[in-house]
């Protein structure tokens, strides 16, 4: 008598979504350890804090010396502190004295934070609040290095998406 193959089981429907060769792959995000995730969203809330202070030298510290910039105000990649300390030294300093706005506060919000082991990736909305003149929203993507301990923006992408 012929051997009857075994009946194949009933195809399930995958959980995660699967790669062009057919490989199943998580859809969870890769997030990371409580500590990291604060680590990087303090990086930012200190330098909002910092550019209100008028504390470049802060700032600064919170940026890998040849970061690249998309600045929500300036066309062209900025490439290391040269090219970002050439911008700065264009921008207005007062609103009264003919120059542009002054930021009366500015609150970041609704991070997305994802580290890679000594990389991280943050997302994060901004609202630029004026003295005199309605708020503006901008959108910020950030990649970010740890050296020695700290974590470093090596790329920012800054872009106004409109009023707040």
């Amino acid at each position: 008598m012929p051997s009857v193959p075994p009946v194949p089981p009933t195809p399930t429907t995958p959980t995660s979504p699967t790669t062009p060769s057919g490989e199943a792959h998580s859809t969870a995000r890769p997030g990371g350890a409580d500590a990291d995730l604060a680590a990087v969203w303090a990086v930012f809330t200190d330098m909002y804090e910092a550019y209100l202070s008028g504390d470049r030298a802060r700032i600064d510290g919170h940026l890998d010396p040849e970061a690249t910039i998309w600045d929500s105000a300036t066309p062209q990649l900025l490439i290391g502190k040269p090219d970002l300390d050439r911008i700065r030294a264009g921008r207005p300093t007062a609103e009264g004295d003919g120059g542009g706005p002054v930021e009366a506060g500015l609150t970041a919000y609704d991070q997305v934070i994802d580290v890679f082991g000594e990389l991280a990736v943050c997302r994060h909305w901004v609202r630029v609040d004026y003295h005199d003149r309605p708020s503006a929203l901008l959108r910020n993507t950030a990649v970010l290095r740890r050296a020695d301990g700290r974590w470093l923006i090596t790329h920012l992408h800054e872009d106004q998406q409109g009023a707040g």
